[in-house]
Parts: C-alpha cells; structure tokens; sequence
C-alpha cells in the first residue's frame, strides 16, 4: 500500500475526533462512572452553579434540590466555625491524646469506643462521640476543676481520625476513601485524591450525600470554581464525589498514545 494513501486513511479516521474535540459542550455520561461504582442513582440536581445551563434546563424541583444541598453544606461549615477549632466532630474508633499541663498521670491516648465515650483517669467515662476537640476541651477542664486541679490546662488533639470518611471516584488520579477531617472544600478535596485525570471532565463531578435520610445530589463545575466564578462548596463526611470522563479527550488521549504505533507501521509500508 502506498504511504500517502495510508496516511490519507489515518488523516479521515482522525477528523472525527478532531470536530468532537472542538465541541467542547458535549458532557461526560455519569452513568458509567455510577456503575462502575456500584453507586445508586437518585434523582439528580443538574444545576451547576455559576455555569451557563445545560441543554435540557432541570426542572424547578430539580433546581430547588440542587440549591437546599449547597445551603446544608454551607450550614455546616458555618456551624463547624462557631464551634471553634477544625469543626470536627469526634467519632467512635477516632484516637486522642488528651494531655493536662503540668499532670503527667492524666495524660493518655485513647480511642473512642462505639459508644462514643473514653475513659480518662479521675473522671472515668466521658461522652467524646459528636463534639469537637475544643468542646471536649472545654468540659475536661470544669471536670477536673470541680474536684481534682485548679484551673487546669486540658489539650485534646485528634491523631486518628478513622470515624468519619469521604470517597472519591471517577477521573481522578488515586480514587479511594478519605479520612474527612472537618471544614475540607470540594476542590480540596479532589486535591487530595491527586487531582484530575487528561480525561475528566471537570464541568461533571456529582456529589452524592445523604441527608435527612433521602438520598440526595448535585452537579458542581469544578472548572467555574476554580476560574473564580462559582463558589466551593465544603463536603460533609459519607460524601460520595465522581468526576466524570469527557468522551472526546479520552478518544483524544487513546489516539495519542496509538501515533507512535502509526507511524511505525507507516515506514514498515
């Protein structure tokens, strides 16, 4: 076979791919990563906030569902705050070291047991499970100050944090489970899991939570948060991230990676 009828051949298979690339509007299908997952799929919010709409505009329940989600998670941020520190709520199986300045002997590492308390010496059994490390803190310090220390100084710092997680899947470079540690963005958090992959497509990454007992979702534009133009919204621990995979880059990518095959079997020709 002549080489300029070989490569004329190579020169039409690629077109299509390079008119799909050039429609950059065509989205990643989450369904295949949802699957993949093992993931149900609710009704989804498909407002993505501070993005031009989609094709098929959601509908108002759609849109109000959308909304409620990013305003429980803007609640939580602001409740973590309020109650001081990393806003994290301590959980069974989470491991502490509480030290007592100047107190030797009260000082330990303990784990919270699935009741949700710790034993600690003097005071026994404390209820550690959904309070912060500043709250707990806090009622250290009246315990060992009613009986046993004069104004004690009682730090609490969380070394384990194995109660609470969140997952990440889809395009993303280490896809796995996290530990939540309080107060993390969604952007943080796809940062952690090594960032996007060539092929993801970041105007589809679905956070998937349950709340109130239902299970709920939304559609973020990873890209318009990024570029300023949306707002970030913090995760909640159980969160289930997937970002989604753009058929053209990844039909892109798979070329690429064939050229060099190509072109050896061009000069073979």
């Amino acid at each position: 076979m002549p080489i300029s009828l070989f490569l004329r051949g190579i020169g039409v298979l690629l077109a299509p791919i390079a008119m799909a690339l050039a429609l950059s509007g065509c989205g990643a299908d989450l369904n295949e990563a949802t699957m993949a997952s093992g993931a149900t799929v609710p009704t989804v919010a498909t407002a993505s906030l501070g993005a031009p709409p989609p094709q098929s505009a959601p509908s108002g329940a759609e849109q109000r569902k959308s909304a409620k989600l990013l305003r429980e998670v803007r609640e939580l941020e602001v409740k973590g705050t309020a109650a001081g520190g990393d806003g994290y709520r301590i959980g069974p199986q989470d491991v502490l070291e509480v030290s007592v300045y100047q107190a030797p002997d009260l000082t330990k590492s303990v784990q919270v047991a699935e009741s949700g308390t710790i034993n600690l010496p003097l005071v026994g059994d404390v209820r550690a499970g959904g309070v912060t490390a500043r709250e707990l803190e806090q009622d250290l310090k009246k315990r060992y100050g009613v009986r046993y220390l004069q104004n004690p100084q009682v730090t609490v710092f969380v070394r384990e944090y194995n109660s609470q997680r969140v997952t990440v899947e889809g395009a993303v470079n280490s896809p796995g489970v996290y530990p939540y540690r309080g107060k993390m963005s969604l952007v943080q958090l796809i940062a952690t899991s090594g960032g996007l992959k060539e092929v993801a497509d970041g105007s589809e990454v679905m956070v998937f939570r349950t709340a109130t007992g239902a299970r709920e979702a939304a559609r973020f534009d990873v890209d318009e948060i990024k570029a300023g133009r949306a707002p970030d919204p913090p995760v909640m621990q159980g969160d289930v991230v997937i970002v989604g995979t753009s058929a053209a880059k990844k039909i892109y990518n798979d070329i690429m990676k064939a050229l060099p095959m190509v072109g050896m079997l061009a000069t073979l020709l």
